[in-house]
């Protein structure tokens, strides 16, 4: 049985897609919050997980908080950290504290668009898809090892509010899918890459999550 700690900062619906997924093997040992008004920890609460806030409001600096929220994670001994929208950029030593097993969800298809606002980006550069990917997370601002990517199309008529539902659903597909993916032991990290075990793929070329295995979400 692996041990999840996943951190938010406001209602996690990634963080709830995981929960709800119920993966084989994993038990979602804490929910970690930055911001005590964070409406996912009802939800984690409800679901019978640990919850608690490390407020970094009540920090001097990004090290202090840092440090704090490492020992409130380590209290539950995580064989993973997942970021599910939390907003606070993570200092160096905590990032490299965690290498291997700390991985986010972005609303991109990265490399492009690292950072925020990014379906607004995408519709002023006229990209015809856009979509998310999840990675395991270096220093370095929305960058790392990719796990899995889903792709959805740009739409005419589109606004920015239209392309983020549509990326969120994929998100909420794909998230358990990388959880799952590690807590089977089938992710290996070799250099920049993430090879998947047995990864399967439909013949357009899609990666196919086992939790859901209609074609043409991920790649």
């Amino acid at each position: 049985m692996k041990s999840i700690v996943i951190l938010i900062s406001g209602r996690g619906s990634n963080m709830e897609a995981i929960v709800r997924a119920a993966i084989p093997g994993a038990r979602i040992a804490a929910v970690i919050s930055n911001r005590p008004d964070a409406s996912g920890l009802a939800f984690a609460a409800a679901h019978g997980i640990a919850t608690s806030v490390v407020d970094h409001k009540a920090f001097a600096d990004r090290e202090a908080f840092d440090a704090a929220l490492a020992e409130a994670i380590d209290a539950h001994r995580p064989d993973l950290v997942v970021l599910a929208g939390f907003m606070r950029v993570l200092g160096d030593g905590f990032v490299r504290r965690y290498e291997g097993r700390l991985m986010n969800i972005h609303p991109s298809l990265l490399p492009a668009f690292p950072g925020l606002h990014t379906h607004r980006r995408a519709l002023r550069a006229g990209v015809r898809v856009h979509g998310a990917t999840v990675h395991f997370v270096t220093p370095a601002l929305d960058s790392g090892p990719m796990v899995i990517q889903a792709v959805v199309p740009v739409l005419p008529g589109d606004d920015e509010a239209a392309l983020a539902a549509r990326v969120l659903a994929q998100e909420h597909r794909i998230y358990p899918q990388a959880v799952r993916w590690f807590v089977e032991d089938r992710l290996t990290i070799a250099g920049e890459q993430v090879r998947v075990r047995d990864e399967a793929a439909s013949a357009a070329g899609w990666t196919v999550p086992a939790l859901d295995p209609s074609p043409g979400g991920g790649c």
